[in-house]
């Protein structure tokens, strides 16, 4: 058993953080405070070839595995936390599942634009009534001719403002089994958004409606039947979100560090009161056992998607030790750390959304407790 890197992805980790540190460094707190997507920084990625990291080379992408993703990802957080999220685009949730299970003519169309960072996929999944009960969608696809009517409306969309394409859940039949997915574009008649809404982690979201949308045949990415498939596919994108969120409170971690080696109180370095080595010493703790669930996550995962349990573990232990530890690190920094003249306020603001988005704390732990007992525990009444 090798807890190292390996001689490859030491490679590839010290090129990623040397680009992140040359190219994104420089603006990472303008950055963290725009509500624009950084196209520019999407567009760099892509000719670093940080985008489609996983996607088969036959279809435009690196070819490599999700391990390598999380490397990415985590290095470019380290130096621009806000640069991690078009890692997070460019390589998991969405743009995952379009690279497997999208058919040839969907792949030209749609997978081209998103590697070379001209374009953006986003899920639209959740709705004012089906969040962590995501089988209660009620977004219908209805037969119409050669295609679908979409009609409904959706919420919380990750980039909705920004988005090329959106990847929308939609029910065709009753039950989990009539959950399917299809491809709509930004422009398509009938597709309209609400008023923009701000969450605490600075990002925009709008309610998103479908009304009598035509979506042709070959815009279906996953007919009835594909729920199943989709959510494995959403596992992807929680080792995005646990990645991120370790990786932003190992940024904290390192400012609030370097604050308690050079600032003095009473004649002494802060890094010299035994109060402050305890807070540090439990932090690293936290991090250091986050990143081995999230590694054996990933590494497991190999080149397909991971386990649903070890993804659950990963999630709730990174999301918590990111969040806990930028909260610790602001306590250290004082006033500083409270204002947005530095990223660690940021940060805790992000890894505080992360335990909600994506599966939130409490589900996992359903999901967890249900591999610890062998059996599925309903949420659901008894009927």
């Amino acid at each position: 058993m090798d807890f190292e890197l390996s001689s490859e992805q030491t490679f590839f980790r010290d090129t990623v953080r040397a680009f992140a540190q040359r190219e994104l460094a420089p603006g990472a707190l303008e950055r963290a405070h725009s509500s624009d997507y950084p196209w520019d920084v999407a567009k760099k990625m892509a000719a670093n070839g940080l985008l489609g990291i996983t996607v088969d080379e036959k279809d435009g992408g690196g070819g490599g595995s999700l391990m390598d993703a999380v490397i990415a990802i985590q290095e470019v957080a380290a130096a621009c936390p806000r640069s991690a999220d078009v890692v997070q685009a460019g390589n998991f949730g969405a743009l995952r599942v379009l690279a497997n299970f999208a058919t040839p003519e969907q792949k030209e169309r749609y997978l081209a634009p998103l590697l070379d960072g001209s374009g953006l996929i986003c899920v639209a999944m959740t709705e004012p009534d089906a969040g962590s009960a995501v089988t209660d969608l009620t977004t219908t696809a209805s037969p119409d001719g050669s295609g679908y009517r979409i009609n409904g409306s959706k919420i919380f969309t990750t980039h909705g403002l920004h988005a090329s394409v959106f990847l929308v859940y939609v029910r065709f039949g009753p039950g989990a089994d009539g959950i399917g997915s299809v491809l709509v574009e930004r422009g398509a008649e009938g597709l309209s958004f609400g008023k923009p809404a701000t969450f605490l982690g600075g990002e925009d979201w709008n309610p998103i409606y479908f009304d009598n949308v035509f979506v042709p045949a070959e815009n279906v990415l996953l007919g009835p039947g594909g729920f199943k498939k989709q959510m494995s596919g959403f596992n992807v994108e929680r080792i995005g979100n646990s990645a991120r969120a370790i990786a932003l409170g190992r940024y904290s971690f390192d400012l609030a560090r370097e604050h308690a080696l050079v600032r003095e109180q009473f004649g002494r370095p802060l890094a010299e009161f035994q109060g402050l080595q305890w807070k540090f010493s439990e932090m690293k703790i936290k991090l250091d056992a986050a990143q081995l669930l999230l590694y054996r996550a990933a590494v497991n995962a190999d080149t397909g998607f991971p386990s649903a349990e070890q993804t659950a573990i990963a999630k709730v232990a990174c999301n918590r030790a990111g969040f806990e530890v930028a909260n610790e690190a602001l306590q250290v920094l004082g006033g500083m750390g409270y204002s947005d003249e530095m990223l660690v306020e940021y940060c805790l603001r992000r890894t505080r959304g992360w335990m909600i988005a994506g599966g939130t704390i409490e589900m996992l732990l359903n999901r967890i407790a249900e591999s610890v007992f062998g059996r599925r525990f309903s949420q659901r009444p008894p009927r």
